[in-house]
């Protein structure tokens, strides 16, 4: 009885391990549709498909990142995000697309998108993209006009504008909802305010320094 349980446990437990690795999978990406298309009702209370017989040619269209946006703040950066909010046909496809307008030694501080890939492409300038791996090393590379470049999937990353003049290059995302998270603001501007204890051991700094700190980026 002894041997024949232990290959039925093996077997219950690669099951179970399996399922676990298809759940995984199944939650770093979004959900396959299952029509073929879920244009988003802008008078529904929550995200609900329009009828078919509603859908028109226009939902498919967007024009949310058509003109640049105002660099006119610290890191002299500024994103214009086509979301399903601004583009109702995006809503269950699986992807997304962001215009980055950066001015000159313009910076798109270090951040992470937990929920997607982000393929950059440069559309003027010239722009430094980098991203850290767990191992904390630095992969970069100077993009320039129409050349790619790939972060992988949560990693923290960021933008620079290396060049002379203004630069602008377009993030695209295979998540309709890829997330964000930017470690100086997840630190320093969070509501309510992080632990100054947890602040002053985690960066070996004073409360004074901390707060400094903290000051900087009370408007964000």
């Amino acid at each position: 009885m002894a041997s024949a349980a232990a290959p039925a446990r093996s077997s219950l437990v690669l099951r179970a391990l399996l399922l676990l690795a298809a759940a995984v999978a199944g939650a770093l990406s979004d959900p396959t549709p299952l029509q073929d298309f879920c244009v988003v009702d802008p008078q529904a209370a929550e995200l609900a498909c329009k009828p078919q017989s509603a859908v028109v040619d226009d939902d498919f269209f967007s024009r949310a990142i058509a003109s640049a946006a105002s660099t006119a703040n610290p890191f002299g950066v500024n994103s214009t995000r086509a979301t399903v909010a601004t583009f109702p046909g995006l809503n269950t496809l699986g992807v997304s697309i962001t215009r980055v307008d950066l001015a000159p030694g313009g910076l798109n501080p270090p951040h992470s998108h937990p929920r997607a890939s982000e393929l950059v492409m440069v559309l003027r300038g010239e722009v430094m993209v980098g991203f850290t791996s767990g191992a904390n090393r630095l992969y970069s590379k100077v993009v320039r006009e129409n050349e790619l470049f790939i972060v992988p999937r949560g990693l923290q990353h960021f933008q620079l504008n290396t060049g002379a003049g203004d630069a602008v290059f377009v993030a695209m995302f295979d998540s309709q909802s890829p997330g964000v998270v930017t470690p100086t603001f997840a630190m320093f501007a969070t509501k309510p305010a992080m632990p100054m204890e947890v602040l002053t051991k985690t960066f070996l700094m004073g409360e004074d320094e901390v707060s400094a700190m903290k000051s900087k980026f009370a408007g964000f």
